[in-house]
């Protein structure tokens, strides 16, 4: 595959098996719109840009897979919740609990070491504090995001490990794109997505 051809499908595969609910597609929708802000805000107050990203946009988009995605067997897809799992290329839902509880308890640790074990100058106040966490949350998303990517480079090959990284970064575009409407399916009542119109696309029904 190239490298779009490759990008679409791992869209398309992250989409099908993770996203049926629609209130899971509305709070992506939420998550995103909260992504592009902070991506904005990360030029002119880098500190709420992470706060944004972090408690908002991660929070949002987390709250959805883990609470209202089915876990059952996927009729759909004909793919057990197992499956899915074991095939994801980024974080499936045990390896975003072990990130997410990094995230919660990076600051509980700077309570007890307020520089970090060196890494931070300590603070002396609260907007300090505030500063080193933001800047804790961010060493934790790029980390994540560089550890995953290196290690599909051994795992899938370079170009998808390169492919999963564009398509973190993209992600709030694309949400945006497809999961637009998804309050007017929740306001019809239709609380999940068959895939019947995405499976009708011949491309993504490859």
């Amino acid at each position: 595959m190239t490298f779009l051809e490759e990008l679409q499908k791992q869209r398309w595969d992250d989409h099908r098996y993770y996203h049926h609910n629609r209130i899971n597609q509305f709070l992506h929708l939420l998550s995103a719109s909260c992504f592009l802000i902070s991506y904005v805000l990360i030029f002119f107050n880098p500190t709420a840009a992470v706060f944004v990203g972090w408690l908002l946009a991660m929070v949002l988009r987390q709250t959805g897979h883990f609470f209202f995605e089915p876990k059952t067997y996927d009729e759909v897809n004909s793919a057990t919740h197992e499956y899915k799992e074991s095939v994801k290329v980024g974080y499936n839902l045990r390896r975003k609990v072990v990130l997410l509880s990094i995230w919660v308890l990076a600051p509980l640790v700077m309570l007890i070491e307020p520089s970090f074990f060196g890494l931070l100058t300590e603070a002396k106040s609260l907007a300090g504090f505030v500063e080193n966490t933001a800047i804790l949350w961010l060493i934790i998303g790029g980390g994540a995001l560089i550890f995953r990517t290196v290690h599909l480079f051994f795992l899938m090959g370079v170009q998808s490990g390169l492919v999963w990284f564009t398509k973190i970064l993209t992600d709030p575009f694309h949400d945006i794109k497809i999961y637009y409407k998804s309050p007017y399916y929740i306001l019809k009542g239709e609380m999940y997505d068959d895939m019947s119109e995405w499976y009708a696309e011949p491309v993504l029904a490859k």
